[in-house]
C-alpha cells in the first residue's frame, strides 16, 4: 500500500514449497505480527490472474510530495518507464479491508502493489530474480517504508513469484504503459523493444517543506485523538509523517495502528500550515519520547523523528 507498512509490511511467515497450496489460517504460525492469510483464502490462489493494464485517471492527492519518518518521497506525476531491483515484502490479513493510499480497500487475494513513488494507479511487472517468475499488478498503495525495501505485494502476489515463504525477495520492477507489449521479460540476447511513449497526465502538485517549530513548552496532559485537528501545544511528540491531503494522513495512521499497537493511545494527525502530521504524544520529556522513538524504530524498521512544542 500503509497497501503500507509502513508497510512496511515486512513478513515472516513460515516456509511453504512453491508448489503447495497456502495454508488456511496461520493460528499457531510464524508469520510476523500475525501477519499471513485469512481464514477463507481461496481454493484456487494460483489460479487468479494478473492485473490487466488500462488507462486510468491518476490519483491527484496521491501525487504530492510527502515525508514519512523523517524521508521525502516525490511521487511520478505521470505514466512514464521505470525499472528497479531491490527487495520486495508482502502484506497480509492485517491490513484486508483497510483502506489504501488511492482510497480503494486493500484486497490481499487481488493482483496488487504499494510502491512510494510510483503513480496510482499504474501498473508494473515484477519478477523474482532468484526463479524468473513473472506477475503483472496495479499498484493501488503507499509503501513499504522501511529501509532497503523497494515494493510491498499482495499476499496473492507473493505466493504466486515464490517468496511467500521467505517473506522477502529480490525482484525486478518494471512499469508498463497501457498498451505496450505485455510479453514476459526477455533473454539478454533478445532484441530490445521499444517502449511506447509515456502517457503525459497534467497535475498541478504542491511540494511539502520544512516548517521550523517553535522552542519545546510545558509539557500538559493532551488526550488521544485520531482524527486531524489544529496543532496541539506543548510537550515532546514523535512525527513519523507529514501529507498534504488528510485522506493520505488517516491511512498511514491507520497502518501504523496495526504494526505498533502500543502507540493507539497517542497517534493522532496534527493539522497545521496546511500539513496533516501523523504524530505520537505527548511524552513527559524529550527522552522519553526518544526512547519510544528506538522503540518504534525496531518495530518498524525505520525511526520517526522528535519534535517539541
Amino acid at each position: 500500500m500503509l497497501a503500507a507498512f509502513l508497510t512496511a509490511c515486512g513478513s515472516a511467515p513460515k516456509r511453504s514449497s512453491p508448489t503447495e497450496r497456502p495454508p488456511a489460517s496461520s493460528a499457531g504460525g510464524g508469520y510476523y505480527l500475525d501477519d499471513g492469510p485469512g481464514a477463507n483464502a481461496p481454493a484456487n490462489i494460483e489460479a487468479i490472474p494478473d492485473a490487466v493494464p488500462k488507462i486510468e485517471p491518476l490519483g491527484r492527492g496521491t501525487m504530492r510530495p510527502y515525508t514519512v519518518m523523517g524521508r521525502n518521497y516525490t511521487p511520478m506525476t505521470r505514466l512514464e518507464p521505470y525499472k528497479a531491483r531491490g527487495i520486495a515484502s508482502w502484506y497480509g490479513r492485517r491490513y484486508h479491508g483497510k483502506q489504501t493510499s488511492s482510497g480503494e480497500i486493500y484486497d490481499m487475494y487481488a493482483m496488487t502493489a504499494a510502491h512510494t513513488v510510483l503513480p496510482i494507479p499504474s501498473y508494473v511487472r515484477v519478477t523474482n530474480v532468484g526463479n524468473g517468475k513473472s506477475v503483472v499488478l496495479r499498484v493501488n498503495d503507499r509503501g513499504p517504508f522501511i529501509d532497503n525495501r523497494l515494493i510491498d505485494l499482495s499476499y496473492t502476489a507473493a505466493y504466486k513469484l515464490g517468496i511467500l515463504g521467505g517473506g522477502s525477495g529480490m525482484v525486478e520492477v518494471e512499469s508498463i504503459i497501457p498498451g505496450q507489449s505485455l510479453a514476459a521479460p526477455q533473454p539478454a540476447a533478445a532484441a530490445p523493444v521499444a517502449p511506447a511513449p509515456p502517457v503525459a497526465v497534467a497535475i498541478e502538485t504542491t511540494p511539502i517543506t520544512a516548517i521550523p517549530l517553535p522552542p519545546p513548552a510545558a509539557v500538559a496532559a493532551v488526550p488521544a485523538a485520531t482524527s486531524a485537528s489544529s496543532a496541539a501545544t506543548g510537550g515532546s511528540y514523535l512525527q513519523f509523517g507529514a501529507f498534504g491531503v488528510q485522506a493520505n494522513a488517516e491511512s498511514y495512521l491507520a497502518r501504523l495502528q496495526t504494526q505498533a499497537d502500543w502507540l493507539t493511545g497517542t497517534l493522532r494527525v496534527e493539522q497545521s500550515a496546511g500539513l496533516y502530521r501523523v504524530q505520537a504524544g505527548p511524552y513527559a520529556s524529550e527522552t522519553a519520547a526518544r526512547e519510544a522513538a528506538e522503540r518504534a524504530g525496531q518495530v518498524l524498521g525505520t525511526k520517526p523523528v522528535v519534535v517539541n512544542r
